[in-house]
C-alpha cells in the first residue's frame, strides 16, 4: 500500500467513527416527516403548490401545512400523501 493510500485509508477511518450518531425516535421521526413533505411538496407542486416558489425550503414547522394543502387542493393520491403526513 503506497503512502497515499495509507494516509486515505486511515482518514477515512477516522471520519467513519467521528460522524456515527444516534437520534432519538423522535428526532428521526420528525426527519423522515420533513423528508417526505418536501418530496410530496416537489411531486405534486403543479397542481397544489402552483403559486409557490419551487424552491420554498420545507421545514419541520410546514409538515402540517404541506399536508392540508394536499388534502385541500390535490386528487386522491395526494389526499393519501397528505393523510400519510399527518400521522
Amino acid at each position: 500500500m503506497s503512502g497515499i493510500n495509507r494516509y486515505l485509508a486511515e482518514i477515512g477511518s477516522r471520519g467513519g467513527r467521528k460522524s456515527r450518531r444516534t437520534l432519538d425516535a423522535e428526532t428521526a421521526r420528525e426527519m423522515v416527516r420533513v423528508r417526505e413533505a418536501r418530496r410530496a411538496f416537489r411531486r405534486f407542486r403543479t397542481m397544489c403548490f402552483w403559486s409557490y416558489r419551487p424552491d420554498l425550503e420545507i421545514g419541520a414547522t410546514d409538515v402540517a401545512w404541506v399536508a392540508e394543502q394536499l388534502m385541500k387542493h390535490g386528487n386522491r393520491e395526494a389526499w393519501l400523501a397528505g393523510a400519510k403526513l399527518c400521522r
